[in-house]
C-alpha cells in the first residue's frame, strides 16, 4: 500500500509507523491535519467535520484538521480523553521546485507533559514514575511547567516490614499525578491500589525496564544536572530514588525531544520530615478540596490562600499537603508570619511589589520548551525589573527566613537591560511569525532591512503617481497579495489605454486586469526580500536572547522559588491579621495540645454573620489522653474535633491559628474516622468501610499521633457497636499511644472515666426550653445522658405523627428490659463476650466452617483479644446472622 501513496502521504504513513500509540498532528501550512484512523478518532473527540484527501489510493484518506495557532484547546481535549499526541512540524520551508518538505516529530504531548497554557495557573501538573521491587519503593514526580522535581523513597532495613502498596497509594493520592509510568514489578500490582479502584489517579503505563537500571538512570541524572557525581543530589543512599528519577527524566527527554533546562534540582522527601496524612484525613479535613463538589471553596486552602502570585499559590498548597515535622523549620516560618503580622506598612509594600511579578516559573518552562513569545519575554523582563524593589523591602525585615530568601533572589540588571533594549513594549506580538517585535536601534542590519521596506513603499507610491501621468488612467492602483505579489490593477473600461509595450498581463478578473512592469518587479524583489530577511533576522535575534535567558535560568528559578516562599508567608500573615489568629507555641518536648478558645477556621469563615462559639482543648500523654465526647447530632461534636485537627495541622505548616492561645506538640500523624458510607465500587458495606478505617488507625498510631474517631460502631447493631467502641477505647488506653478525640452516642462509654487510664468525659452543652433544643455549641466536662434524637428529628421537620409515635415507642423500650439487665461497661466486662450474654450454641445448624468459628469463639476470652481479632470475629458473626445460619439470638 505504501508504494501507491503520494510522496506526502507516504511520509505520513512512515511517521505513523514509528508512533503507533499517538495521534499525529501533521503540519500542512497553517493547519495540523490528521489522517486515516487518527482522523476518525479525533473528529469524534474534538467535534470536527471529517473530510477526505487524495492519497494515491482508490479511496480518499479520511482527514480532519485544526488551525496551528489554536492547537492548545484541541490538545487539552485529546489528552483529557487519554490520548497521546505527536506534533509533526515542517523542518524545511515549502517552495516551488523543491523536493518534499522535510517533517519530523518535535514532541509528544501526554497528560503529564502538557504545556502551561493548558494548566490552571495555581495548580501543578505532575507526571510520576514508580519503581518497586521486593525491598524498596520509590516515586519520582515532575511538573515540567514549573521545573519542580521530587522523589520519595523507602527501603527495608533489618527485616523491617513496610506496606509498600499502602505507602504508594498515599503518595499518589497526595500528589495526584496526571500520568504515571512504572517498571514491570509495580505494573503487575498497581490495580490493587484503592486509588486506582476509586479512579482517583490514572492507570499506570509500563515503561522500559532498562530505563530503571541504576547505571543508565544515574547517567541521565548527571546529564540533566550537569554533575560529575550523584553525591551532590543527596540520593546516594537510595538506589531506588536514582532508578525512578532517571527513568522519569528519560521519559521526559523522549517525549519532549530535548533536555528540559528548567528542571534544575531534585528534592528528596523523607518520611520523617513531614506529617503523615492518609486519604481519609485529607478528605475528612477538606484540606484542598471539599467533599461534596471536589472544589476549593470551603477548604483550608480556600481560607489561607491570599497569595499574590501563581507561584505562591502552588507552594502554599504544597505546604498544606505536607505539614512540617521539624520545630526549627516551623518556627522559621512562624517568625516570618509574626513579623509581617506586626508590620502593616511592609505588608502593603510587599503586596504592591508582588502585583508586578508574573508566573516566572512557567515563563521559564516556555524558555525551556522553546515556545516563549515576545510578550512572554516582556512579562519576564517586567517581573525581573520588580525584584530590586522587592529585595529592598526584604532588607527591612529581620526574620531569618526573609534574609535567606533575599540572599537567594538575584538582581538581573544585565538581562533586563538586554530585554528593555530588544523587545518592543507597545502592541507586543504573541508570536514571532510576522516580526515587528525587535526595537528600532537594537540591530543595525535589521534597521536597514526595515528601512528598505519603508523606502520600497515610498517607491511604489511614486510609481503609482508616475504611471497615472504616463497612461492617463486615473483609477490605476498598485496592490499586493500572497499569490501574485505586487501588481498594477486597471478597470476593464480603461484597458484600451494600457501601454502593452511596457505592461505584462498577470491576471484577468471580471471587472479589472492586473499587470506588472520591470520596474515594479524590481521593487517587489526588494520589498519581499526585505520582509523575509527582516523576519528571519528578528527570529535569529530572538533565539540569541533565548540563549541568554537559558544561561540565567537556574538563578531565575531559584529567585522565583524564594519569591513564592515570601508570598506564602505574606498570605498567612494577611489571614492571621484579618481573622484574629494567634501564633502557636510549638512544643518538641512537652507532649500536649492545649488550645484556648479554639475555632474552626473554615466554618467561621463560612458563617461570619452568625459568629462562632470558641472552645478549649487539653490533650496530653497522661491523664487527658482520650476525650470521650457525647451530645446530640447537630450539636457540633464533629466540628469541634475537626477544628482541633486543623489547628494542629495549621501550626505545623507555620500558620497562626484561630484561638486566643495554642500550645501544640509535634504531631507525626493525624488520623480521622468521620462518617461512613457504602463503598459499592469495592463491594464494601458501611460497617466494613468503618472497620477498615479503624483497623488502619490502630495498626499505625504512634505516641505522637492525633486521632479523631467519630461514632465508631454505629454501622452495626447496638451490642456489636458498643462492644467495638469500648474495646477500641480500652486498646488505645492500654497501648498508651496518641491523643484521641472520640465522639459517640453510646452514653454507656462515659462510665470509662475513672476506670480506664487517660479517659475524660466531655459533652456539647444544650438547653431544652419548652421542649425545644437550643444548641450552645460549648464543650464542657461530663457526659450526656440523652441523645435527643427524637428532638433533632422534630427540628428536621419529620411529620408530627411520626414524632409522636417515636416518643411512645421510646417510652415502651425504656420500660422493657430486652436483655434481662441494662447494658453497662461492668456487665460487658463480666460477660467476657463483648456484650453477648450467653455462650454460643455448638449445636447450631451450620456448615463445618461456621461450626469451627462458633466453637473458636466459645473458647476465647474476648478480653485477651487484640481489637482487630475482636472486630474480625464480630464481623463474621454478623455475616452468619445475615445468612440465616444462626438464629440471631446468640
Amino acid at each position: 500500500m505504501v508504494e501507491k501513496l503520494t510522496p506526502m502521504m507516504q511520509q505520513y504513513v512512515e511517521l505513523k509507523e514509528q508512533y503507533k500509540d499517538c495521534i499525529i498532528f501533521y503540519r500542512l501550512g497553517d493547519f495540523y491535519e490528521m489522517f486515516f484512523e487518527d482522523a476518525i478518532e479525533a473528529s469524534k473527540i474534538l467535534g470536527l467535520t471529517l473530510t477526505g484527501k487524495d492519497c494515491g489510493l482508490e479511496k480518499r484518506a479520511p482527514m480532519c484538521g485544526i488551525p496551528f495557532h489554536a492547537v492548545t484547546n484541541y490538545l487539552n481535549k485529546l489528552v483529557s480523553a487519554g490520548k497521546k499526541v505527536a506534533i509533526c512540524e515542517q523542518l524545511t520551508e515549502a517552495s516551488k521546485g523543491k523536493e518534499l518538505v522535510k517533517r519530523g516529530i518535535i514532541k509528544i504531548v501526554t497528560a503529564g507533559t502538557l504545556e502551561s497554557d493548558a494548566i490552571e495557573e495555581n495548580q501543578n501538573n505532575f507526571v510520576a514514575s514508580v519503581y518497586l521491587d521486593n525491598n524498596s519503593l520509590s516515586v519520582c514526580w515532575v511538573d515540567i511547567t514549573t521545573g519542580e522535581m521530587f522523589v520519595n523513597s523507602s527501603e527495608t532495613l533489618n527485616d523491617e516490614k513496610i506496606d509498600f502498596l499502602k505507602l504508594l497509594n498515599d503518595i499518589l493520592i497526595r500528589i495526584k499525578p496526571s500520568e504515571i509510568i512504572s517498571n514491570s514489578e509495580s505494573f503487575k500490582v498497581y490495580k490493587q491500589l484503592s486509588a486506582i479502584e476509586l479512579s482517583l489517579i490514572p492507570e499506570f503505563s509500563l515503561y522500559y525496564d532498562w530505563a530503571f537500571e541504576k547505571n543508565k538512570a544515574e547517567k541521565i541524572i548527571l546529564q540533566q544536572f550537569k554533575l560529575a557525581t550523584i553525591n551532590g543530589l543527596d540520593l546516594g543512599e537510595y538506589d531506588s530514588a536514582i532508578k525512578s528519577s532517571g527513568a522519569l527524566l528519560t521519559y521526559i527527554n523522549e517525549t519532549q525531544k530535548t533536555i528540559m533546562t528548567n528542571i534544575i534540582n531534585i528534592k528528596l522527601e523523607r518520611q520523617q520530615d513531614s506529617m503523615y496524612l492518609d486519604i481519609n484525613t485529607r478528605r475528612n479535613l477538606e484540606l484542598v478540596e471539599n467533599m461534596r463538589e471536589k472544589k476549593g471553596k470551603g477548604t483550608l486552602l480556600w481560607v489561607l490562600d491570599k497569595t499574590k502570585t501563581p507561584m505562591g499559590a502552588r507552594k502554599l498548597k504544597n505546604w498544606i499537603e505536607q505539614p512540617l515535622l521539624n520545630d526549627f523549620d516551623i518556627n522559621l516560618r512562624l517568625d516570618g508570619v509574626e513579623e509581617l503580622f506586626n508590620n502593616s506598612m511592609i505588608k502593603e509594600k510587599l503586596i504592591f511589589a508582588l502585583s508586578n511579578i508574573r508566573d516566572i516559573e512557567r515563563i521559564c518552562s516556555k524558555v525551556s520548551y522553546g515556545s516563549i513569545t515576545p510578550r512572554g519575554m516582556l512579562d519576564l523582563s517586567n517581573s525581573l525589573k520588580a525584584l530590586p524593589v522587592f529585595k529592598d523591602i526584604l532588607n527591612n525585615l529581620n526574620s531569618e527566613i526573609f534574609k535567606n530568601a533575599n540572599n537567594l533572589i538575584a538582581d538581573f540588571f544585565d538581562l533586563t537591560d538586554l530585554l528593555d533594549r530588544a523587545i518592543v513594549e507597545v502592541d507586543t506580538p504573541t508570536h514571532t511569525r510576522e516580526g515587528g517585535f525587535i526595537k528600532k536601534g537594537f540591530n543595525a542590519d535589521l534597521d536597514n532591512l526595515i528601512n528598505a521596506k519603508k523606502n520600497a513603499q515610498e517607491w511604489i507610491n511614486k510609481i503609482v503617481v508616475k504611471e497615472k501621468e504616463l497612461t492617463n488612467i486615473k483609477n490605476l492602483k498598485i496592490s499586493f497579495n500572497n499569490v501574485f505579489g505586487y501588481f498594477i490593477e486597471i478597470p476593464k473600461r480603461e484597458s484600451d489605454n494600457v501601454p502593452l509595450n511596457r505592461y505584462t498581463r498577470k491576471q484577468t478578473l471580471a471587472n479589472c486586469e492586473r499587470y506588472t512592469t520591470d520596474e515594479l518587479k524590481e521593487v517587489e524583489n526588494i520589498v519581499l526580500n526585505a520582509v523575509d530577511n527582516s523576519i528571519k533576522l528578528e527570529q535569529q535575534i530572538f533565539d540569541e536572547i533565548k540563549e541568554v535567558i537559558t544561561k540565567n535560568l537556574r538563578t531565575i528559578l531559584l529567585s522565583a522559588q524564594n519569591i513564592a516562599i515570601v508570598d506564602c508567608l505574606l498570605s498567612l500573615s494577611i489571614v492571621a491579621y484579618k481573622n484574629n489568629y494567634v501564633r502557636p507555641i510549638i512544643n518538641s518536648k512537652i507532649k500536649h495540645i492545649e488550645i484556648s478558645n479554639g475555632r474552626h477556621c473554615v466554618v467561621e469563615e463560612m458563617l461570619k454573620s452568625q459568629g462562632f462559639i470558641a472552645n478549649d482543648t487539653i490533650l496530653d500523654n497522661d491523664e487527658n489522653r482520650i476525650m470521650i465526647i457525647t451530645g446530640p447530632n447537630m450539636a457540633g461534636k464533629s466540628t469541634y474535633m475537626r477544628q482541633v485537627a486543623l489547628i494542629t495541622l495549621m501550626a505545623h505548616i507555620g500558620s497562626f491559628v484561630p484561638a486566643t492561645k495554642a500550645s501544640i506538640c509535634l504531631t507525626d500523624r493525624i488520623f480521622t474516622r468521620i462518617g461512613a458510607s457504602d463503598d459499592l465500587s469495592l463491594g464494601q458495606s458501611t460497617f466494613m468501610v468503618e472497620m477498615l478505617e479503624v483497623a488502619n488507625i490502630l495498626l499505625n498510631i504512634t505516641p505522637n499521633s492525633l486521632v479523631i474517631l467519630d461514632e465508631v460502631g454505629r454501622g452495626t447493631s447496638t451490642y456489636d457497636g458498643l462492644s467495638i467502641a469500648w474495646s477500641v477505647i480500652e486498646y488505645l488506653s492500654n497501648i498508651k499511644k496518641g491523643k484521641i478525640l472520640f465522639a459517640t452516642h453510646y452514653h454507656e462509654l462515659t462510665e470509662l472515666e475513672g476506670k480506664v487510664d487517660g479517659v475524660k468525659n466531655y459533652q456539647i452543652s444544650i438547653k431544652e426550653i419548652n421542649k425545644t433544643l437550643i444548641f450552645l455549641r460549648k464543650i464542657i466536662r461530663g457526659g450526656a445522658d440523652k441523645s435527643f434524637g427524637i428532638e433533632v428529628a422534630e427540628m428536621a421537620g419529620l411529620p408530627n405523627s411520626v414524632i409522636n409515635n417515636a416518643k411512645k415507642l421510646l417510652l415502651d423500650l425504656q420500660n422493657t428490659d430486652l436483655n434481662s439487665r441494662p447494658i453497662t461497661i461492668n456487665n460487658l466486662k463480666a460477660d467476657g463476650k463483648c456484650g453477648l450474654d450467653k455462650p454460643f450454641d455448638n449445636n447450631l445448624q451450620a456448615n463445618d466452617k461456621n461450626n469451627r468459628i462458633v466453637q473458636k469463639i466459645n473458647e476465647l476470652d474476648i478480653n485477651s483479644l487484640s481489637p482487630l481479632e475482636a472486630l474480625t470475629i464480630l464481623y463474621e458473626l454478623k455475616n452468619l446472622v445475615n445468612k440465616g445460619e444462626t438464629d440471631g439470638k446468640n
